[in-house]
């Protein structure tokens, strides 16, 4: 008895249905330097003329066990653009401008609506950040995940200018942190959320109080892209340094931009942390430095400049439509001193 393809568990009709489907999301991104089109072997992006001496800028990320609450919810149009701002911001952080994302989706059973919903969300984010969607992989992998549950993963490239590489080595003793308000949680630290808050749809999507909203509602806004933003800031005042706030919270990534022998303090009273995190310390029993090692605390993005050009950072931020205000400085040291 002859066995097919389709009796291992991969159906190619569905994989091509998927492509038709997801193919208006993909050409929405696309702009003058895009060559070619969706179903190529590989993606053709012309090098932008304007940038003198391109140096390319690469990052890779995914979305993690958040994924877990859009299973629960069956929301799958919004996760998307996780999986764009998690590897936009990070390359952003060195000025760099997106030029194209990949995108990898793997599941055990292809559901050609689904994977076109998560892409409209990739979509979405591509637009958000000005990146083209050229590529990408949908795998289908009988066995290795359960029903109606799938992984995603992207890739993004940028460029800029090699004189205007933003690497932190400019930064100095006195220098002021400016943070940038996230949307909530972003996309880290759900394996922690999943332990707090549990999975039970019937209680995540009661109306919590003190949240305001539903926690399924709080547990899967989309993480904001800063990268129109942060580009319109470093045209107009000289960025140092700048920090994407992710797995590691304040503790781990802020130092990241910093040279040896420099470090900072953090004043958590200079903005009010959103309920959602003071609601997972108290669930969670940790103390502040704990949880500032883990989560972003309502900033996404922190960015160093000199104590001069501060006012004018605020300035450019909030005229792109960003809540932002002083959180910290740098200090002679190393690593990042809580001060309440």
């Amino acid at each position: 008895m002859a066995i097919s393809y389709k009796d291992s568990g991969v159906d190619v009709e569905r994989g091509y249905e998927a492509v038709r489907l997801m193919k208006q999301y993909v050409q929405s991104t696309y702009n003058g330097n895009v060559l070619g089109d969706i179903g190529s072997f590989g993606g053709f992006y012309q090098m932008p003329k304007e940038v003198k001496n391109p140096v390319l800028v690469a990052g890779t990320d995914g979305v993690g066990t958040k994924l877990k609450y859009a299973f629960i919810a069956n929301k799958h149009n919004t996760i998307g653009i996780d999986a764009v701002a998690m590897c936009v911001n990070d390359i952003v952080c060195q000025g760099a401008r997106p030029l194209f994302f990949l995108d990898y989706f793997a599941t055990g059973s292809l559901s050609p609506e689904t994977v076109a919903t998560v892409v409209s969300g990739v979509a979405e984010g591509c637009r958000q950040s000005g990146a083209a969607l050229i590529g990408g992989e949908t795998a289908e992998m009988p066995g290795f995940y359960p029903d109606g549950e799938y992984d995603i993963a992207g890739f993004a490239v940028g460029v800029v200018d090699k004189k205007k590489i933003i690497n932190g080595k400019k930064i100095k003793v006195g220098d002021m942190l400016i943070g940038i308000k996230s949307s909530g949680i972003h996309s880290n630290g759900y394996s922690l959320v999943r332990k707090l808050f549990g999975e039970d749809k019937a209680q995540l999507e009661k109306f919590d109080s003190r949240l305001g909203a539903r926690p399924i509602d709080v547990l899967l806004t989309p993480t904001r892209i800063y990268v129109r933003s942060i580009l319109s800031l470093i045209e107009k005042v000289e960025v140092k340094g700048i920090a994407h706030i992710t797995g590691g919270g304040f503790i781990e990534n802020i130092p990241r931009i910093f040279p040896a022998g420099i470090g900072c303090e953090i004043w958590q009273r200079s903005y009010e942390v959103p309920a959602i995190f003071k609601l997972m310390q108290e669930k969670a029993g940790i103390s502040d430095e704990q949880i500032y090692n883990t989560f972003n605390m309502g900033i996404g993005m922190v960015v160093c400049v000199s104590k001069r050009n501060v006012d004018k950072a605020l300035a450019a931020l909030r005229a792109m439509g960003e809540e932002c205000c002083v959180i910290g400085k740098t200090i002679k040291g190393s690593g990042v001193k809580l001060i309440k």
